[in-house]
């Protein structure tokens, strides 16, 4: 997987495209034909539409509840909210890219990004919100606190840090709005309309999901999904355009020629 900068006139399009995604034709999602992985127990809510919502009650090992489809080029909406108070303090989060199995190794071309957010500091990792690669199984107990998917060693390669949110854990009883965009090319993340992560590479295709991880008592609702319009770079789409120096700029830089010119006539 490679990571590299396109130039602002991607990341614009970028996140216009979320924001358009998520505010013009978002539909409601069914979550009723969605898939679990792991030990998790994910029940179906019923809302103001009906399986747009789950809640996962279990304190488990890894766990997650993915739409078992390819799913670049969508963008998806919700909320998320931990209801309890004070019991636990561990991560919620969401998987892109991700295939059946995925959890336990059994696929050989295992390679999704995890989103994790925790609340607490605990064994060796930091509260707050971060993006990583996972490329094995991340299966482990509910409490371990040497595993893969908790230190985010091994099959799974830290990223970065969210940008506003990357040491801040998340609070009881409180309900947070993201927004997700997903492409083979850029993947980006908001919480309350606040981008956390706006990265470029090349990303596997592959299912979108929830995730939980020694978290009981998580509501996921909501759920909205719609089509992310395309972007320069992605694959059939043109090259993003190439950044050329502003006049200005090359007017100055043009008067350092001459004076480095001038500069050097009279030494000799």
């Amino acid at each position: 997987m490679i990571f590299n900068k396109k130039g602002t006139i991607n990341t614009f399009f970028g996140v216009l495209a979320l924001f358009y995604a998520g505010m013009v034709n978002a539909v409601p999602v069914d979550l009723s034909s969605w898939l679990i992985d792991g030990p998790g127990n994910w029940t179906l809510q019923t809302q103001t539409n009906p399986n747009d919502s789950v809640f996962q009650s279990l304190n488990s090992g890894p766990s997650m509840f993915f739409n078992n489809m390819n799913s670049q080029g969508l963008a998806l909406s919700g909320t998320i909210e931990v209801q309890e108070t004070g019991g636990d303090d561990d991560f919620v989060g969401f998987v892109l890219g991700y295939d059946d199995n995925d959890n336990t190794g059994a696929n050989p071309t295992t390679d999704y990004i995890l989103v994790d957010w925790k609340q607490g500091t605990q064994g060796g990792w930091d509260a707050g919100m971060a993006i990583s690669r996972v490329t094995g199984s991340i299966n482990a107990g509910g409490t371990d606190t040497s595993a893969n998917a908790w230190d985010h060693v091994g099959n799974v390669t830290f990223i970065q840090r969210a940008a506003t949110l990357g040491l801040t854990g998340w609070t009881d009883n409180t309900e947070y709005l993201f927004d997700i965009s997903f492409t083979a090319t850029n993947i980006t993340v908001a919480v309350d309309g606040v981008e956390q992560f706006n990265i470029n590479g090349t990303f596997e295709d592959g299912s979108f999901g929830f995730y939980n991880f020694s978290q009981p008592s998580v509501r996921y609702a909501g759920i909205e999904e719609d089509v992310v319009p395309p972007m320069c770079g992605d694959p059939g789409q043109p090259p993003c355009p190439v950044s050329v120096p502003e006049p200005a700029t090359l007017a100055l830089f043009g008067l350092g020629l001459a004076g480095l010119g001038f500069a050097r006539r009279k030494k000799a």
